[in-house]
């Protein structure tokens, strides 16, 4: 059993720390700590038994977090706060020698931009510190790479052409909402699109590129080319890829609000003047827009994520779809949190899962794509977020 300190007071961390607390075989302690302490305490209540302990930490800073660890001494960090702070977090787990796990990758605050590179500029001095970084340990990123690994594993002798494709066909009754933190949600959806082909970057307009995609138990979605953090990894990861892309379900009414917004100026990250004093916009927006961690009660419907794969076994093309369907309803029931925080919140609890039974542990600073993606595969069939495989099927790409 293992102890587990855990950063953030949202709904992916309500999904992961319930889940965690289920385990009792594995986290023997939990620790979930935030800037409000309050968010925590409702979690920690919520699951009950004495499960959970819970703190107040400022994540941005480094020497709180360095002396709430050292209290706690936990033997993983599992953060699932907000992209900005996860150097931060990776500072403090470095400096207290205690292994890291998120489950999005490092975001500047003042440029909509994220890449890997920040944090795989700590590979030497993880492995150095003989201590163990996952990154991306959430759907997508998280499962979907894992979903590619296990493919490459099992089923091609190369991969050349990967699709990661996610559905969220679920109905929260709100006009215009999120699904997780507003600022980070709108940040990512309205830049360039980016993909992969021929060994080089693609760049398009946001939206440019969109087609109907089939979607399992669902039917056709809309669904637009975007860029997505593990498209960086996956092509550094499985070099044979000629072609790797990202495609998102948008309802036309969530698309018209995101025009507006951005048109009007709402979505805007640099400070403006308002009453003399300055505010972010896309800050602002975020707090009138519903809370993420508050539509799960009335969601309605499924979501639908995996990876439609070609690629070549035994000398002959084959084609590969593996995916997951998750339920809103149950997931809310279940845990009290919508489905897009439960498909990445068990995933996070998955990851720590793994690194404390010794499975997914070696020093460095690691994507989930570079561990064995079998023992994960299974976990996600018993935890409540089971897959299906289809072979040689038209992939629709």
């Amino acid at each position: 059993m293992g102890k587990v300190l855990v950063i953030g007071a949202g709904g992916v961390s309500t999904v992961a720390v319930h889940k965690m607390a289920s385990l009792t075989e594995v986290f023997d302690e939990i620790l979930l700590a935030s800037r409000t302490k309050s968010k925590c305490d409702a979690i920690a209540e919520r699951i009950g038994r004495n499960r959970v302990q819970t703190a107040q930490i400022d994540a941005d800073n480094v020497p709180k977090m360095v002396k709430l660890i050292r209290s706690f001494k936990p033997d993983i960090v599992v953060n699932v706060a907000l992209p900005y702070q996860d150097l931060h977090i990776m500072d403090a787990c470095l400096e207290t020698g205690v292994a890291y796990l998120d489950t999005a990758n490092y975001e500047p605050l003042e440029e909509a931009k994220y890449e890997y590179s920040w944090q795989w500029a700590y590979r030497d001095r993880y492995k150095k510190a003989g201590i163990t970084a996952i990154l991306g340990c959430g759907f997508d990123p998280g499962v979907t790479s894992v979903f590619t690994a296990y493919a490459a594993k099992h089923h091609f002798d190369e991969l050349h052409y990967l699709d990661i494709v996610d559905c969220n066909a679920g109905d929260h009754g709100k006009p215009f909402a999120t699904n997780f933190n507003p600022e980070i949600n709108i940040r990512e959806v309205t830049q360039k699109g980016k993909y992969w082909e021929n060994g080089t970057w693609k760049l398009t307009k946001p939206h440019e590129i969109h087609k109907p995609l089939t979607y399992p138990d669902i039917g056709p979605k809309e669904s637009y080319l975007i860029y997505h953090e593990e498209l960086e990894s996956l092509v550094k990861n499985f070099p044979a890829l000629k072609r790797a892309r990202f495609w998102m379900t948008f309802g036309q009414e969530y698309l018209t609000h995101l025009r507006v917004i951005q048109n009007i100026g709402m979505a805007g990250i640099e400070p403006v003047m308002f009453d003399g004093r300055e505010i972010i916009p896309i800050r602002f927006l975020k707090a009138v827009l519903p809370d993420p961690g508050e539509l799960g009660e009335n969601y309605k419907g499924w979501t639908s994520i995996g990876c439609r794969i070609k690629g070549v076994r035994n000398g002959r093309e084959k084609t590969y779809y593996v995916y997951n369907n998750c339920s809103h309803e149950a997931a809310y029931k279940e845990t009290g949190a919508q489905g897009v925080s439960y498909t990445t919140g068990v995933p996070a609890a998955i990851g720590a899962m793994m690194y404390l039974k010794g499975i997914w542990k070696k020093p460095g600073v690691f994507n989930v794509e570079e561990f064995d993606p079998d023992p994960f595969m299974k976990q996600l069939n018993l935890l409540g977020l089971p897959w299906v495989e289809l072979h040689d099927i038209d992939l629709e790409l």
